[in-house]
């Protein structure tokens, strides 16, 4: 994660005045924290925060991480409007000092970690994860491609070695029971970047 054009582009997107997401909930996440009990939780790639804050709003521990320092900015600046206390880290995640099995749940929500390490990344994170615990995960899936070239509003990666399929979640969390691991097309309207009609891999597994 050290490639500085990476970077730049989230530092660029998260510096503006307005949410690149918003500042409501991914609708995915919030459906499945409400069949929880609160506990500690992990946002990996949290951008401005509309996730954690949510979370912690719910009476969650809210932990999240980002390399963009405007994405933190932002994040502590909704925090800070909705009185909610998130712990908001910037780094890379090797060096942030998480605790193996600290959390109870980790949350990846439009994670899109360089395809280079972005299965090293969910092994890395597996580790953090209670024996019990839960991921939930909703992030493109390879045939989004098909959707931005129809609509480049919808969002999300240009290369399909950024992008998932379900093979490769199974692949990157073996040691899970799964609850739900799916395919599907969804309607997003989620600020300035995400808008129509796109395709997601969703899944919720318990650690074994």
């Amino acid at each position: 994660m050290k490639d500085n054009t990476w970077l730049d582009k989230w530092d660029e997107r998260y510096s503006n005045e307005e949410f690149a997401y918003g500042t409501n909930p991914n609708n995915y996440l919030s459906e499945q924290l409400k069949q929880l009990k609160p506990g500690s939780i992990l946002f990996p790639a949290d951008g401005e925060g509309r996730n954690s804050v949510y979370a912690a709003l719910q009476g969650w521990k809210a932990s999240a991480f980002d390399i963009s320092t405007e994405g933190q900015k932002k994040a502590l600046q909704l925090a800070e409007q909705n009185q909610a206390d998130i712990d908001y880290k910037v780094g890379e995640l090797e060096t942030l000092g998480y605790e193996e099995q600290q959390f109870d749940v980790i949350a990846l929500i439009y994670a899109h970690f360089p395809a280079d390490i972005k299965s090293s990344i969910h092994k890395m994170l597996d580790r953090y994860l209670r024996t019990g615990g839960y991921i939930i995960f909703e992030a493109f899936s390879k045939n989004h491609l098909e959707y931005i070239a129809q609509n480049e509003k919808v969002g999300g990666p240009r290369d399909l070695e950024s992008l998932f399929s379900i093979d490769e979640i199974r692949s990157d969390f073996p040691n899970y029971s799964i609850i739900e691991l799916t395919e599907t097309e969804i309607e997003l309207s989620e600020g300035l970047f995400h808008n129509g009609t796109g395709s997601v891999i969703r899944f919720v597994g318990q650690k074994k």
